[in-house]
């Protein structure tokens, strides 16, 4: 009897280190391998642009490459649980293979392609890749429940054994006389499409700063990792700087194609230790070493069994904050209209770009909710999940959740001035500049705070605050000092509250290393703290 196995892409857009994949092909007469688009969700208003752009390349990309091997992507339009029933008939199948998914939808979403399978007659195959570890074995090491402080995650994680080392690609020889039926009419029918063919205007976007892709992945994981790589990076493992600005797209950077899966965690982890191993020679790896992506791996575990994670409201690790519902003050910190000029460029950047420096995470995350607006943390998350590549579920929440201090960070003196910390950074204001060409004619002294340059300054920089630019929309010295205030009442608050959730009390009362993966050096803290993948 054949074997006919579909192949079902979600993240994991690659074919290096995919062992769900190289099930679908093991002993296979027929492999598909298919993702599913559902044009609903892409759009009439070109939001999240940047976002569908990268994923319609990394599904070009993947299709590039299956081509190679003598097969191709099936990119399915609609959703899985109504198109699955007709392709297990349609394509005669007995084999779906997938990555695991930890997060609570795609849990719920899997069960239900199983039972699918089940009463087709399809065996399922799932296989861990898209994290180093098997999560559900973190959690029971735990005792039955994520660990809630990245200490404790770290002591757990070093009492296991190291991450599975990655598989090889798929190749012909792997696939061996497996074949992908392909009809005349597959282009039409299951073609990747085209982004104006989604909606999207196209005319007046700017080339893509981050090219989609597992080939892109893999390049740029060989320049910062690889034997050509920087001398000094390989000399004193320190990361070498690629740009006069840190706060610019780095040719290095790898954080949307971890989150796509174009690039494996595990094909990193391995990749971090061989150099290391090289350089150092002596001595094993400090666990530090993988805290980019440790912090990762800390998100989608305290979320994996959490389907309120990205909310206040039911979510039991999460403080309840009384935040303010300013809709106007929202839309202006999203549009890059504040009026303070370091806030609107990184905005402005996300926007154009879709990613941004942690850094710069940290300054409007803090800006939008407990630092100067007192704006829940879950618009802010929603506002991410349409515009950063790298944003997924489980590390977009998570991150919000700390920034905010509504969980896993309780340090809410620690406020960042929208005018300060970006100048310490940049003094000259280059990356203002960049963005904002408004103000590019400002003296240094003033381009930060240009509402305290004098009229004969604005009107040589041909920019007159209130104006060509905005004023500011807080007094930030003001807002700062009322909402620390505010903070400092909750968790006194929360401190007397006996009925409190002890998740709760456990995620706001470890000092010390509960940090979220876009923490960095603080303006008022100068302890370092880990970084995600940039």
């Amino acid at each position: 009897m054949s074997v006919n196995s579909i192949h079902w892409f979600r993240k994991g857009l690659r074919l290096h280190d995919n062992p769900a994949l190289l099930e679908a092909a093991r002993g296979s007469d027929t492999l598909r391998c298919v993702y599913f688009l559902d044009p609903w969700f892409a759009g009439a208003s070109n939001r999240g642009v940047n976002r569908w752009r990268f994923l319609l390349q990394c599904l070009e990309d993947l299709d590039s490459s299956l081509r190679k091997l003598n097969s191709c992507l099936f990119v399915v339009r609609g959703q899985p649980a109504n198109i699955f029933p007709r392709l297990f008939k349609e394509w005669k199948v007995s084999r779906l293979t997938f990555e695991c998914d930890s997060e609570p939808f795609g849990k719920e979403r899997d069960a239900a392609i199983k039972k699918l399978a089940s009463e087709a007659g399809v065996e399922v195959i799932t296989k861990i890749s898209h994290t180093l570890h098997d999560l559900d074995r973190i959690t029971e090491l735990n005792g039955g429940q994520p660990p809630l402080t990245y200490k404790r995650f770290q002591t757990l994680v070093s009492s296991m054994e190291p991450p599975e080392p990655p598989l090889e690609p798929l190749s012909r020889e792997l696939l061996g006389n497996c074949v992908t039926p392909v009809r005349d009419n597959h282009r039409e029918r299951y073609g990747v499409p085209l982004l104006d063919e989604l909606g999207f205007d196209t005319e007046s976007l700017d080339p893509a700063v981050w090219p989609g892709g597992e080939s892109e992945a893999l390049m740029r994981l060989e320049r910062h990792l690889g034997p050509d790589s920087n001398m000094a990076w390989q000399e004193n493992f320190e990361r070498p700087k690629m740009n006069s600005s840190p706060l610019l797209a780095s040719p290095l950077g790898l954080s949307p194609y971890l989150r796509f899966g174009c690039l494996s965690c595990r094909l990193f982890y391995y990749k971090l230790t061989e150099l290391y191993n090289k350089v150092k020679k002596n001595g094993s790896p400090s666990i530090s070493l993988y805290d980019k992506l440790l912090w990762r791996e800390f998100f989608y575990t305290a979320a994996s069994n959490n389907p309120r994670f990205d909310r206040m409201e039911g979510n039991p690790i999460c403080i309840r904050i009384p935040w303010d519902r300013n809709p106007e003050a929202l839309a202006k910190w999203a549009e890059a209209k504040t009026g303070f000029p370091w806030i609107d460029a990184i905005m402005t950047q996300l926007r154009q770009e879709g990613w941004i420096h942690h850094l710069a995470r940290h300054a409007v995350a803090c800006f939008l909710t407990r630092g100067d607006l007192w704006i829940s943390w879950e618009e802010g998350m929603k506002v991410f999940e349409e515009l950063l590549l790298d944003a997924d579920w489980s590390v977009n929440a998570g991150s919000w959740l700390c920034h905010s201090c509504s969980s896993f960070f309780q340090q809410f003196f620690h406020c960042y001035c929208p005018v300060g910390f970006g100048r310490r950074i940049d003094p000259n204001g280059d990356f203002i500049r960049r963005y904002l060409p408004v103000l590019r004619d400002f003296p240094a002294k003033f381009i930060y705070d240009p509402w305290n340059a004098p009229d004969d300054v604005q009107r040589a920089a041909k920019c007159v605050i209130g104006v060509d630019y905005p004023k500011p929309m807080v007094n930030h010295a003001e807002a700062s000092r009322l909402n620390i205030e505010r903070m400092r009442q909750i968790y006194q608050q929360l401190s007397r509250y006996r009925g409190l959730s002890k998740t709760v009390i456990l995620c706001v009362s470890s000092r010390g290393q509960e940090r979220a993966a876009w923490t960095g050096r603080s303006e008022t803290s100068q302890r370092k703290t880990p970084t995600r993948p940039q």
